[in-house]
């Protein structure tokens, strides 16, 4: 709803300052016109960012990783450049179609997904239902496969839903993202500490109300039950990476899911927070390298 007065973020404006724009693509697939960030050559690692982020959040992995890997970053629908696309693109259903038909377009199978919080959900439930990912390791980094637990479960929807039909909300949250304070405790409230970069990356997304108006509707729509209850189906390999501070998913649940597949790899990240792989990008990249280690 009110899509149209919100814009996707256009690439002109913003291309000349962007991380590693020279590796940018834009590619069209599913409906949907994706900016993809691809580097390196090697065994295919997909890569995917987490709800009102963007792929510069892989910025300081992927040089890192590019050696190894032929890296791919996408922006998910609605996010930074790529556009919204048709009808439930948003959803969970609707990213990981969207990202299958992408990854048709590239010609590509990954014989690794990671995904940051949202982003590990997408990527569990793209290898729960694509029978070309049966052998594709999962690397989830903080990741959001299970409802959050008590109040914010019972609000978060509904206030996502309020918010994604108003149609100021968008615009009055991206004026307040204007202001750096704002964007230094937003980030600062998941546990993690950005450098200069990573917070003007943010402001620029969120301080952009077509970005902002996306993620409402991804979180209006967002549904983990039917995943949650699938994840002990995963019998790929599968590792996750956990900041010991992270205060948007708590590190319990990442044992939780331990639990529903026993095959998993738990590595902790001491001190670290929900952006983990922002904050540390070498730790990060040496830990990837280790559980790839057999690719």
């Amino acid at each position: 709803m009110f899509d149209s007065l919100y814009p996707t973020m256009q690439w002109a404006n913003y291309r000349s300052t962007w991380p590693h724009a020279q590796h940018s693509q834009f590619i069209q697939a599913g409906g949907i016109q994706w900016h993809v960030q691809i580097m390196g050559q090697g065994p295919v690692l997909l890569l995917l960012h987490g709800t009102g982020s963007g792929s510069f959040s892989w910025r300081g992995l992927m040089p890192l990783l590019s050696s190894h890997f032929q890296v791919i970053a996408p922006d998910l629908p609605g996010h930074a450049f790529t556009s919204r696309g048709p009808e439930g693109s948003l959803s969970l259903q609707g990213m990981s179609e969207g990202l299958r038909a992408l990854l048709l377009q590239l010609n590509v199978t990954p014989s690794v997904i990671g995904g940051h919080s949202a982003g590990a959900a997408i990527a569990a439930n793209m290898l729960l239902q694509q029978r070309t990912l049966s052998e594709t390791q999962l690397i989830g980094f903080n990741p959001a496969w299970l409802p959050l637990p008590g109040l914010p479960s019972l609000i978060f929807r509904p206030a996502a839903k309020l918010a994604a039909i108003n149609p100021i909300s968008a615009w009055a949250t991206a004026k307040l993202a204007s202001k750096p304070a704002m964007i230094q405790k937003s980030i600062s409230q998941t546990g993690s500490q950005l450098d200069a970069e990573g917070l003007a990356l943010y402001q620029s997304v969120f301080s952009h109300s077509g970005h902002v108006h996306s993620v409402l509707n991804m979180m209006a729509a967002w549904q983990l039950n039917a995943l949650s209850s699938a994840l002990s189906q995963i019998k790929n390999e599968v590792a996750i990476l956990v900041g010991t501070q992270d205060q948007t998913v708590p590190p319990s649940m990442a044992y939780e899911a331990c639990k529903l597949m026993p095959q998993t790899r738990l590595y902790e990240q001491p001190n670290l927070g929900h952006l983990a792989h922002e904050e540390d990008p070498a730790g990060t990249a040496q830990t990837i390298l280790k559980i790839c280690e057999s690719i």
